[in-house]
């Protein structure tokens, strides 16, 4: 009878350092999927500069906009400390500023015939793109931390061990959900 109550109790042991690893491992994935979104946005923020030098000697005149992509650069990058909700805020806002800068290019026949500009282009679009698998990956993985630490049981082990729920990075303004659609 001893053996059988020794046996129950390290078996339960057992089941709940299973449970554990488990969570440790989802929250090392959602992790590894925030810094795989960082460092997209680092990537896009890195360009940006090279792409306003392009652009500012064909577009002087349009100061407004290119001071909102700088103003909107500035802000996304003091926001890389925060959390997932005030990054994607931040991140909008640049998006937007962006995307209104690719729109008033438009009016330059020179600029978007310029090789540099297109080869950022092509860059920053590549980036968007990148940005947003991360996105993906980092929102799965929080699905799946978050799944396991609100399930039953796992969300004993959970709460012994103060593992919480993740943010989603999730943009808030519609029209931000949208990457910047540019034609030359």
């Amino acid at each position: 009878m001893e053996w059988i109550v020794l046996a129950l109790a390290a078996g339960v042991v057992g089941y709940a350092i299973i449970i554990y690893n488990g969570l440790v491992s989802k929250r090392q994935m959602v992790r590894e999927g925030w810094s795989g979104i960082d460092v997209q946005l680092k990537r896009r923020t890195d360009l940006i500069p090279n792409l306003m030098e392009t652009v500012k000697g064909y577009m002087a005149h349009e100061r407004e906009t290119l001071d909102a992509v700088v103003n909107a650069r500035a802000r996304a990058t003091s926001a890389a400390a925060a959390g997932p909700e005030a990054r994607a805020q931040a991140e909008g806002e640049l998006s937007a500023a962006l995307g209104r800068l690719l729109a008033v290019a438009e009016a330059y026949p020179d600029l978007k015939a310029n090789t540099t500009f297109l080869e950022f282009q092509n860059a920053l679009q590549g980036v968007e793109e990148e940005i947003q698998m991360a996105r993906r990956y980092y929102n799965g993985a929080v699905r799946n931390l978050n799944i396991q630490v609100e399930s039953f049981p796992s969300n004993l082990v959970a709460n012994a061990f103060k593992f919480e729920q993740a943010e989603y990075f999730e943009l808030e303004n519609e029209a931000e959900r949208a990457v910047p659609q540019v034609k030359f």
